[in-house]
């Protein structure tokens, strides 16, 4: 395997596990009444490579399934992204 591919697959992991973590955090928060994650950057995390963690998340903790906008954009973040590195790493790299 290419340095180059392994770097970009880390990369995509860590996206993924801070989206994960940071949509775990925010449910936490919403359970304990203390300050929330702005959705802003809920959807920054997740648009930047952290599709799958984002979706994963929302899906394991059941947080902001009822809100439309996370329930479509975030697995077609993940689908878009998927389709990304699969491109990139078979086509370019």
């Amino acid at each position: 395997m290419k340095p180059v591919t392994i770097i970009i697959l880390a990369a995509v992991a860590v996206m993924n596990l801070i989206s994960f973590f940071l949509m775990a955090h925010d449910k936490r928060c919403a359970q304990q009444g203390s300050r929330r994650v702005p959705e802003k950057t809920l959807f920054l995390v997740t648009g930047l490579f952290g599709g799958l963690g984002g979706t994963a998340a929302m899906w394991i903790c059941r947080h902001k399934t009822k809100h439309w906008y996370f329930a479509v954009f975030f697995p077609v973040m993940l689908l878009v992204q998927a389709a990304i590195v699969a491109y990139v790493l078979f086509h370019v790299v």
